[in-house]
């Protein structure tokens, strides 16, 4: 039988409310105080207790330490070593030297001494024609 998980409280109150209904239409229908209770109702009211101790015995045992997963542990697996690289040759440097580079200040010399050159070599052209 699979373990119920509903809880009991809701039967406890459908069965209180209809114990009330018993009680109140016995106590109506015979005269006096001092009379017993008749087989409805007390049928209810050991319904009642049973329904009770269903719940304490659940709640009891929902404090008890609950079984737990065991937990797996994995092989751990032996690598093996791997063989070490053969060194590499030293690239060449692919950059100049500081001193090698031409500033701003030459470049824009040579250019303005090239654009001179030019105009020059344009006028001694255009002479000769």
């Amino acid at each position: 039988m699979p373990i119920r998980t509903a809880s009991l409280a809701r039967q406890l109150q459908k069965n209180g409310a209809r114990l009330h209904l018993a009680m109140i239409s016995h106590a109506r229908s015979s005269p006096g105080a001092d009379a017993k209770s008749s087989a409805p109702v007390q049928a209810l009211i050991d319904e009642r207790r049973a329904l009770k101790e269903d719940q304490a015995k659940r709640k009891a045992q929902a404090l008890l330490p609950k079984p737990k997963a065991v937990k797996v542990v994995k092989e751990v697996k032996a690598k093996a070593p791997k063989a070490p690289k053969a060194a590499k040759e030293p690239k060449p440097a692919k950059k100049a030297a500081k001193g090698d580079k031409v500033s701003r200040a030459d470049k824009t010399a040579k250019k303005a001494e090239n654009v001179e050159a030019a105009k020059k070599a344009d006028r001694k052209s255009a002479s000769k024609t």
